[in-house]
Order: C-alpha cells, then sequence, then structure tokens
C-alpha cells in the first residue's frame, strides 16, 4: 500500500525526511512489535507500561522496517515521521492499511466493570442461534471461523484487533461481539471501530491505580458511549446513575433498562434464584420504534442455563441486542437456555455430593452479585476459599477485603479460607506484603478467622475436606483462582466423586485459563 493511503488523516507533527517525494512509496505492513517487522514495513514505536518502543527501532530497522513513527526523533539513519502520540498514529494507520474492516461488519460493543466476558458471550449465543456467523473478541479469546486465539489483552492492540476484523469479513463473518476495556478506550486500541450497538452494563470501582483515580476510570470507560456515532444505538443500565447521565452525552439512540422498576424502555419481575439459575419475566415495556425496527409493547418468560444474578443482569444486554436485531423471541429464549455460561463466571463445576462454584471475584460489584445469587440458594453449609487478588494496590484489596467482610457477616459460612497460590502465579500477580498485611488487617479488625495458605493445591484439598452432603464451596479469585478447578478435578477423581468422569474432565481440561 502506497504510504499516502497509510498516513491519511494522521496527525504529522514533523518528518526528517522530505515526504512529499515519498507518498508514492508502497510499504508491505505495519507494526509496533519488532517480532512483527518484515521487509518494508512501517514500525511504529509505542510507549507502554513496561518498556518503550522507541528502543527498539534500530532492532526493527535490521529486520527490514523501512520507516519509523515517532514521538521523539531517534539518531537513527531511518526515516522518520514524528507525532503527538504513537498510539493514535498506530490506530489510524491500521485502520487504513486493513481497509477499515469494521465498517463492513455488525459491531456490538460491550463494556462494565463486571460481566464483559459473560454479557459478549450471550450475546453471541443469540446470535449464532438466529444463524449468523460470527466472531468474538475479548477476555477469554479472539474466535472467528477456524481461528481461535487465546487473550493476551481483553481487546488486542489496536494493529491486531483490526488485523483480526480484515480476517473475519474475509471469512465471511457478518457479526462481531467485542468487550471493549478501559484500558483499551485510554490507550486508544479501539480507535476507529464502527459499532453498531455499544452497551454500559455496571459501574464499579476498578482500574483505579492504573488509571489515577475512579473518576479517570469513568471517563476513559464511558468512552465507548460518548464517541458512539449517531446511527449507532446505546443500551445504557439506568439504575446506575452515572451510566443513566451518558444518555444526554452520547448522540446514539438511546434504549434503557431496569432491574429495579418497569420505568424503562426494559425490565424484568419475578425473579427466582432458588436453585441458582435466573427464571424472570422480561417486559417490553413500551411501543420502541428504532433504526427501522418496531419492537412491540410484550412481556415473556426468561429461563437461564447460567447460575448467579449476574448472569440475569448480563442476559438483560442480550435479550434487548437480540430484539433490535429482530431476531424472535422463541430463538432468544432457547439460546439463553442453552446457554452453558464462561469459565470462571460463576461456573457452576461440579454438582453431585455437593456444588463447587468458580468465580472471578474481581471487584465489589463483582462479589455483590455473586454474594446475592448464593443469598438466594438453597443448600446446607457455605464454605469459601479466596485467592488474595496480588499487584492490584492496597486500596484495591482494602476495598474487596471490607466487602468480604460485609457478606461474610451476611452469609455466615462456616468455613472461610484464603491462599496466595505461590505454586500458580507469575510475577505480575503475586500478592505483596502490603496486600496481605491490609487483609489480614480488616479481618482481624472484624473478628474473622481466616487460615491462609501459601499453595492453591493445599488450600483446594483442605477445603474440599470439610464438605458435607449439599454443601457449597465457593472457588473465588481471579487470576491466583485460575488453576483452582484443575485440583478440584483432580481430588474430586481421586475421591471417585465423579459420574461422568469423561465429561467432566472434558469441561475442566477444555479450559482456556
Amino acid at each position: 500500500m502506497k504510504l499516502a493511503e497509510m498516513i491519511k488523516n494522521v496527525a504529522i507533527e514533523d518528518t526528517n525526511f522530505d515526504l512529499d517525494l515519498h507518498l508514492d512509496d508502497d510499504y508491505e505492513t505495519v507494526t509496533h512489535h519488532t517480532d512483527d517487522v518484515i521487509d518494508n514495513s512501517i514500525f511504529v514505536a509505542i510507549k507502554g507500561y513496561v518498556t518503550d518502543g522507541h528502543k527498539f527501532i534500530e532492532k526493527a530497522k535490521n529486520k527490514g522496517a523501512k520507516l519509523s513513527v515517532v514521538e521523539e526523533f531517534q539518531d537513527i539513519d531511518i526515516p522518520q515521521i514524528k507525532v503527538l502520540n504513537t498510539r493514535i498514529a498506530l490506530a489510524d494507520i491500521s485502520n487504513n492499511y486493513y481497509d477499515k474492516p469494521s465498517k463492513k461488519l455488525n459491531m456490538i460493543g460491550i463494556t462494565a466493570t463486571n460481566g464483559k466476558t459473560t454479557t459478549a458471550f450471550m450475546v453471541q449465543k443469540v446470535l449464532e442461534e438466529d444463524n449468523r456467523t460470527t466472531g468474538i473478541i475479548g477476555t477469554v479469546f479472539t474466535k472467528y471461523s477456524d481461528v481461535m486465539v487465546p487473550s493476551i489483552l481483553t481487546t488486542p492492540e489496536s494493529v491486531v484487533l483490526q488485523k483480526y476484523l480484515n480476517e473475519m469479513y474475509d471469512k465471511g463473518i457478518t457479526d462481531v461481539v467485542m468487550e471493549v476495556s478501559s484500558s483499551a478506550q485510554e490507550l486508544y486500541r479501539n480507535k476507529n471501530i464502527d459499532f453498531d450497538f455499544v452497551t454500559f452494563n455496571n459501574l464499579g470501582r476498578e482500574h483505579i491505580d492504573q488509571h489515577g483515580s475512579f473518576e479517570n476510570y469513568f471517563r476513559y470507560k464511558s468512552r465507548l458511549i460518548r464517541n458512539a456515532r449517531e446511527d449507532a444505538i446505546a443500551v445504557l443500565n439506568f439504575d446506575n446513575k452515572m451510566i443513566a447521565d451518558l444518555s444526554n452525552k452520547t448522540q446514539a439512540h438511546v434504549l434503557s433498562y431496569s432491574l429495579k422498576n418497569l420505568n424503562r424502555d426494559f425490565g424484568i419481575s419475578d425473579l427466582d434464584l432458588t436453585t441458582g439459575k435466573g427464571n424472570f419475566i422480561f417486559h417490553i415495556n413500551h411501543d420502541i420504534e428504532i433504526k427501522d425496527v418496531i419492537i412491540k409493547k410484550n412481556s415473556f418468560n426468561i429461563e437461564l442455563g447460567t447460575v448467579g444474578y449476574s448472569s440475569v443482569m448480563n442476559s438483560i444486554v442480550a435479550i434487548i441486542i437480540g430484539l433490535c436485531l429482530e431476531i424472535p423471541v422463541g430463538t432468544i429464549q432457547r439460546a439463553l437456555k442453552n446457554f452453558a455460561g464462561v469459565e470462571r463466571r460463576f461456573e457452576l463445576i461440579y454438582d453431585e455430593k455437593f456444588k463447587i462454584l468458580d468465580d472471578h471475584f474481581a471487584n465489589e460489584k463483582n462479589i455483590d452479585a455473586t454474594m446475592k445469587t448464593l443469598k438466594e440458594m438453597k443448600y446446607n453449609n457455605l464454605n469459601i476459599l479466596y485467592a488474595i487478588r496480588g499487584n492490584r494496590g492496597v486500596e484495591v484489596n482494602k476495598e474487596i477485603t471490607e466487602k468480604l467482610v460485609y457478606w461474610i457477616d451476611k452469609l455466615k459460612p462456616e468455613k472461610f479460607c484464603a491462599t496466595l497460590s505461590k505454586d500458580v502465579v507469575t510475577w505480575k500477580d503475586e500478592v505483596s506484603e502490603a496486600e496481605l498485611n491490609i487483609f489480614k488487617k480488616i479481618l482481624k479488625e472484624n473478628g474473622i478467622e481466616c487460615k491462609i495458605f501459601d499453595t492453591l493445591e493445599e488450600a483446594v484439598n483442605d477445603s474440599i475436606n470439610f464438605l458435607k452432603k449439599d454443601d457449597i464451596l465457593l472457588l473465588a479469585g481471579c487470576q491466583g483462582m485460575d488453576k483452582g478447578a484443575q485440583y478440584v478435578k483432580d481430588r474430586l477423581l481421586n475421591d471417585n466423586l465423579v459420574t461422568d468422569v469423561c465429561e467432566f474432565s472434558k469441561r475442566i481440561d477444555g479450559r482456556i485459563c
């Protein structure tokens, strides 16, 4: 592709060469990573949290890069284009190079503090039940056609994202469901993605250390809604005032929903969580006309195949998007009833002699949703094993522990243990001394006993030792609990507590995390 086409609309501040003489030069690709540099490519030097891409321009040149995009000129013999922000430039050049693929797809962007992943998978399930050809991009993986790539980032870097979308279009994908993180929005990974639907499901205190403050976190989080185009549809949870207020700050057509009342466009009633799986009546509270689609006032029953109050919240978004796409109610009902859930999102991994649930338990909002469901469920005794969250800062751990204390007082588990998961976490998820100390301090102040294990394997085995018939064991925690289900499998199989060994093993061994 000619350079003039690749840098179209890029805000150039300066160059160290005569740009006008080289606009007709052809380039093979664009990348920000030296591993992907090929002959005659453009290397964009972005500044990351760990390292600075400007340090690798010489390496990129030696591998075949013929031009570099920079924020500061480097003393290296290679043509350089200087811009104010190379992440923005990378997003713009990538969009040009791959010929704006998101404009050719039905793009559904989902953001929330909690539940992005489950909501995305629910939406995809509804679309697939309607025989649509889908792709999904998110925390677990990017998957489309015969391609499946485990995720490192919830939302890939812009050049990788554009590459995926271009390949999806080439492979006949029509609908793409995409998780959009606050980090992606701050770092312009999703810049130039032409969303047809944007959703904001819930809001809690998360990534505060990364963004500097809750206010910054919300500002980046809400970009998806605020920057939505005029003919897009924004699905907003009006139970949260900050999310509801975005309805006045977007050009998109807003559809509102509430789980608390029937005063919005959509709502629910008669919620039953006694089995853990949500049953409720979904209400379309008035006739809605949007983008030449008329959604008639109606009410119908929904039976979810997944457990958890959060699944109820996430399903609302999937239902609304399905209705906007004129997917029949029966198809939506069937899809959500058959949806088996997403790993580690209040996942029921064992349900025979007793129940074992596995939950991501990332923050206060997530904890509330999980514990509200447990409060509604019927069981003998509750046991909780919590993997302390590592490398997220004292403030995040303080808030999580205080929320845990609140629910321990309400649910009164028979046994509460924690683990540092030293046998499974890498350096980026290790629990610091300060994080462990704030956890211990809050528990002590509230008179809560908690045995803390160094390893996840020992903690899981000890917790299972205490389980009796009709008890529940909740495996709670983020990265530190990712391998918990594998230890559960090993123990239950060893104790001959699994009826269908093949299916149980297949489900656990097939997990991504």
